[in-house]
């Protein structure tokens, strides 16, 4: 009797290949049990290779709702067994998820950025008076300092004032002697910038630190342990 080759492009699609083609015919087998507690128990006992055939999905959480629903979904949801979990429906593997919905705020001036948009807005809430100034003032450096870091080219005040009073519809206007001047501007934004970076450099440091002093007492222990055993 002449055997013939089989190519897995003539052998049926399957579901879930991280199984293996001996499992989805296990699988079909099952599907044709007519009676039912055999059926059930063949399929509890597929549920258990499957578990033994991908191990690490036992660190996961369901560990056995994720392989009942594995096994639903390689049989194309015609195996009539008893579940200790909801069956999955076909409706909801096969349905696309809803698309996202990105955010449609338009900036007026994108090198500000959104957060330097909310502060105006909030500002233009409050009421007025002089803590509603010193603020609106503050906002004019800090929309400076934003300008010289993205456009690094020297701004005359009246171009943030300008651009203030339009993000602001009119609402926010700033003191021209209220700004900064330029040099002053870069030295606290360049300040700022070093401190957050020395900072980042310490952490790294210390948790390089601790990591070298694990790795030495690891290394001690170990040490001990081998005097020991060699006595």
């Amino acid at each position: 009797m002449e055997e013939s080759l089989t190519y897995n492009t003539t052998r049926s699609q399957m579901a879930i290949p991280e199984y293996g083609r001996n499992v989805q015919r296990m699988i079909e087998h099952c599907k044709t049990i007519t009676e039912k507690e055999e059926r059930q128990t063949c399929a509890n006992a597929i549920i258990k290779i499957m578990g033994q055939l991908n191990p690490h999905l036992r660190d996961t959480e369901a560990y056995t709702h994720k392989l009942w629903a594995h096994l639903f979904i390689i049989a194309d949801f015609e195996l009539d067994v008893e579940s200790p979990y909801p069956m999955p429906t076909k409706e909801i593997m096969v349905s696309k998820p809803d698309l996202l919905e990105y955010p449609q705020n338009k900036i007026k001036y994108g090198h500000y950025g959104k957060l330097a948009d909310d502060w105006i807005k909030a500002a233009m809430k409050l009421e007025d008076g002089e803590e509603k100034q010193f603020l609106v003032n503050r906002l004019a450096n800090l929309l400076k300092g934003s300008y010289l870091i993205w456009n690094k080219n020297a701004v005359d005040n009246s171009t943030i004032i300008k651009q203030l009073d339009q993000m602001s519809d009119g609402k926010l206007k700033a003191d021209e002697d209220s700004f900064l001047e330029t040099k002053e501007l870069l030295k606290k934004f360049t300040k700022y910038a070093n401190q957050n970076s020395a900072s980042d450099i310490t952490k790294k440091k210390k948790s390089n630190n601790n990591n070298n002093n694990k790795n030495k007492n690891n290394n001690r222990n170990k040490n001990k342990n081998y005097k020991k055993k060699s006595y």
